[in-house]
């Protein structure tokens, strides 16, 4: 056996308000907002979505069979669409089994939302584990109930601050911090969304996380009373949450009125693919002009931070069994805990090096469509 990288391991996944299990979805959903919207909470009964079922097979609307898909797609989500509504959409668009993302981006935002279809969704928790990179707009002078242009006006002031001001503010929310989250957040309150308690009139008293800020800048300071920001960040933190504090400490008050993800794990802008450029794709492959393979990173290009340790054939039949493979002789690796094996360069597993035995966690199956060979050698 050859170690093949040796970056640093990370370990089994966190438990994060957006739970990775949740992000995946093996069947189309209709969705809420994270506003909770009644019209389209009304949306999910279940018999009124049967009865448009119904509706479309008498408008004989044929019925795409569903595909064996695995891989990333990094889709530069437009302003106005909800993560659940783009995975709905990609996964209509590959015919996909099975789909999620790693990581909400909200209705107001744009940018990075990584989808994982097929087997990419077993590598979802490391995605959602990574940094991520925004930039931003504050507009000062109002702060509102959703902390962005969505909510209505709830403090004022006439202050404006300076950019002396704002930089010199700066260095108390970098580092680990303390955070509330957003009123209008996902985070349960005994088994509610807090955003659905807030759309109910209800004030929560949502406690104070921490949260890690690597890197927060003052990108440019407008006269008219706004400014954009670049914040480098681990999970579970909110630039809105960033906005709001930042107003109230300064005095004035403020809100975010535009935000762009451009950074999320291993994914970067360059990565991403807007919406009409994968549907113009997908308009291609059907008439035999292309491939939506060619729109795929390979499932492992979530995996870039931890160990990639190469197996002979006979062990990896065995780790596909589930079974335990024994670590022995001068070739035997020297570290501990995750990794991703490849056999003859191809991803077999998840698994776990301790006790001198390597014992498979998630075992692949890449049968079906991936990224074409061209992006399999790619650097991210």
């Amino acid at each position: 056996m050859v170690v093949n990288t040796a970056n640093s391991v990370i370990d089994s996944q966190n438990a994060e308000s957006h739970d990775a299990e949740k992000n995946i979805f093996t069947e189309p959903r209709n969705e809420d907002s994270r506003r909770g919207d009644d019209t389209r909470r009304g949306n999910n009964d279940p018999r009124q979505n049967k009865h448009q079922g119904k509706q479309q097979r008498q408008n004989n609307q044929p019925r795409r069979d569903k595909r064996d898909v695995h891989g990333w797609v990094i889709l530069d989500k437009p302003i106005g669409m909800t993560s659940t509504h783009a995975v709905a959409v990609l996964k209509r668009l590959f015919q996909a089994k099975r789909a999620g993302h790693a990581g909400t981006l909200d209705p107001l935002a744009s940018g990075g939302l990584p989808i994982a279809l097929g087997e990419a969704t077993k590598t979802v928790p490391f995605v959602m584990d990574g940094r991520k990179r925004y930039r931003f707009t504050v507009s000062w002078g109002e702060e509102r109930d959703t902390d962005d242009t969505e909510g209505r006006a709830t403090r004022t002031s006439d202050l404006r601050p300076s950019a002396e001001a704002i930089r010199a503010l700066l260095p108390q929310f970098t580092g680990l911090i303390e955070q509330i989250p957003p009123q209008y957040s996902a985070i349960k309150v005994q088994g509610e969304r807090a955003y659905d308690l807030a759309r109910d009139g209800e004030t929560v008293e949502l406690k104070p996380r921490p949260v890690e800020i690597h890197e927060l800048t003052l990108v440019e300071h407008i006269d008219s009373g706004q400014s954009v920001f670049e914040a480098e960040c681990g999970k579970g933190t909110y630039v809105r949450a960033l906005a709001r504090d930042i107003g109230r400490i300064l005095g004035c008050f403020g809100h975010i009125s535009a935000l762009r993800r451009t950074l999320v794990g291993p994914f970067r802008e360059t990565d991403m693919i807007p919406l009409e450029q994968l549907e113009a794709l997908c308009n291609r492959a059907a008439s035999g002009e292309g491939s939506l393979a060619d729109a795929l990173l390979p499932v492992e290009t979530a995996l870039d931070d931890i160990p990639a340790l190469a197996v002979t054939r006979a062990d990896a039949a065995r780790l596909h069994r589930g079974q335990a493979v024994l670590l022995r002789g001068r070739d035997a690796p020297n570290c501990s805990g995750t990794v991703y094996v490849t056999v003859a360069g191809r991803l077999l597993a998840l698994a776990e090096i301790g006790n001198g035995e390597l014992i498979p966690k998630r075992v692949f199956n890449l049968t079906g469509l991936t990224a074409s060979s061209g992006r399999n050698n790619e650097k991210v």
